[in-house]
């Protein structure tokens, strides 16, 4: 069964050992780590296994912080993610009978004990894939605390009995990890996408802008603007937490942008310097990330070199939505892992696979071609192979010609117009761009003097189709007019 468009385009990820390298340097994964290795028997935690106040000042002291006034807070940030992460495992006193009195109380200020978690040592002495799934858990650790509510004052939340009133707090968890995971996203695929930003960094405006105003939308009404000042403030936050486990790079929002009494930056306009309204942007890790919290999603998120593996079939379909650098690449990909010695047996698995008469296999032919190309003359015999096979001779006989080899017989005039056919199919289906797909077809038609007279008689799937197509897209009224007419013939023959 032939791939359907993939929703996002394919990434090109770091290897696994640089990725992993990088999730190690990450600054709030490096403090975890340091705080594991310093944590011992006399490390003092509570009964929820966070570090208590009066450990703070020493973890802030190893971690290099202990003249930051943030260094306490830093500590206890990266103490979490050391729990969150296996790194320490955390004997909670509740759940051990030696703490208690022995009829069934324990001691409020009882503390549990602290050992090296398994995964500590896997660290440095695993691989990178287990470095990498140690990180995915710190990752869905932080974006857990990024979408938390804020506790501007917890004690007015407490009601009489002690229960937490998280009703008051007007926070729904689930929206909340929808709002950046859909913001993750965006950035995700303006990070990949042709039109987008490559290296430079995305702002945040434009960001909130892209969750909040509707795509049919002029001019943003004053509604709509309060919206993205918002959503700008609410990913602000969110991204200052999300920067440390190495994610993305941001450059905050001024605070001198701020009003006194706390109100939200104003949307910047044309003239204004909008990196000060903070700037944000995925760093290979944070791509490799996102990628893999989507694909848990049961998202279709594509990696070049996911298809190096697979057979021909599996090839040709992924990559027919590919953009062109990206499908020379992971056809480069699937041809190495054949060695040198495999490029006949490509080339004949590869037209092997181009084969067929659904509504894909134009498509396919199309990349089979420019595999091919990359094949090098060993694919010349499997080429030669299939000169006179219906659906395979003509491109069989164009791979020939520009790789300059001798004795090339001449096509039967239907497997020409077959050819042309089975191309407007194949660049129709791609949904090239406009002035491409006129000039294809003002070309092919032009070469042939009558084309529409015979074209209507080809035994292809996609004829009536394409002739309809090349009714619309011919600039020459008259060539337009030929081309219904065609199109009308090929019909009424599929008919009878």
């Amino acid at each position: 069964m032939s791939a359907e468009r993939p929703s996002l385009p394919p990434v090109r990820l770091h290897t696994e050992a640089e990725l992993a390298r990088d999730a190690l340097a990450a600054p709030l994964l490096a403090r975890a780590v340091r705080l594991a290795r310093w944590a011992g028997p006399a490390t003092r935690v509570g009964a929820g296994g966070e570090l208590v106040d009066a450990q703070l000042p020493a973890a802030a002291e190893h971690l290099g912080l202990a003249g930051d006034e943030d260094g306490a807070a830093y500590a206890s940030e990266a103490w979490r993610l050391a729990v969150d992460t296996g790194l320490v495992d955390v004997e909670d006193p509740q759940d051990d009978q030696e703490y208690g009195d022995g009829d069934g109380t324990t001691h409020e200020d009882a503390e549990g004990t602290v050992t090296a978690g398994e995964n500590l040592a896997l660290l440095t002495s695993g691989s990178p894939q287990d470095v990498l799934s140690i990180w995915l858990d710190g990752l869905d650790a932080v974006h857990a605390d990024a979408t938390a509510p804020a506790f501007d004052d917890f004690a007015d939340l407490i009601g009489e009995d002690g229960s937490v009133d998280f009703d008051a707090l007007d926070w729904d968890p689930e929206e909340e990890a929808e709002f950046l995971d859909g913001v993750l996203g965006n950035l995700y695929l303006l990070t990949l996408s042709e039109a987008g930003p490559a290296d430079a960094p995305v702002p945040l405006p434009a960001l909130a802008a892209s969750m909040v105003v509707p795509d049919d939308m002029g001019e943003p009404t004053d509604d709509i603007l309060e919206q993205v000042s918002e959503a700008m403030m609410r990913l602000d936050d969110q991204f200052r937490v999300l920067e440390p486990i190495g994610i993305v790079e941001y450059l905050p929002v001024d605070e001198t942008l701020l009003s006194e009494e706390g109100e939200e930056a104003t949307p910047p306009v044309d003239d204004e310097d909008v990196t000060r309204y903070g700037m944000v942007k995925l760093t290979p890790l944070g791509l490799y990330g996102i990628r893999e919290r989507m694909l848990e999603a049961g998202v279709d998120a594509p990696a070049v070199g996911d298809l190096a593996d697979k057979g021909a079939d599996a090839l040709l379909d992924g990559i027919a939505y590919y953009p062109e650098e990206a499908a020379r690449t992971e056809v480069g990909l699937w041809l190495g892992r054949r060695g040198s010695d495999g490029g006949r047996a490509a080339a004949a698995e590869l037209l092997d696979a181009a084969r067929g008469a659904d509504r894909r296999a134009p498509l396919r032919r199309l990349h089979c071609q420019q595999a091919l190309a990359l094949a090098g003359a060993e694919a010349e015999p499997a080429v030669r192979a299939v000169l006179d096979d219906p659906e395979l001779g003509g491109l069989a006989r164009v791979w020939l010609a520009e790789h300059g080899a001798s004795d090339v017989p001449a096509p039967p005039e239907s497997m020409i117009f077959w050819l042309a056919v089975d191309t407007i199919a194949a660049q129709l289906d791609a949904e090239g761009e406009l002035d491409e797909l006129q000039e294809l077809v003002e070309g092919l038609s032009g070469q042939h003097s009558g084309f529409f007279d015979e074209a209507w008689r080809v035994d292809h799937p996609a004829t009536a189709e394409v002739l309809e197509a090349m009714g619309r897209l011919h600039r020459d009224r008259r060539s337009a007019k030929d081309a219904r007419k065609a199109a009308f013939k090929a019909r009424s023959r599929n008919k009878g």
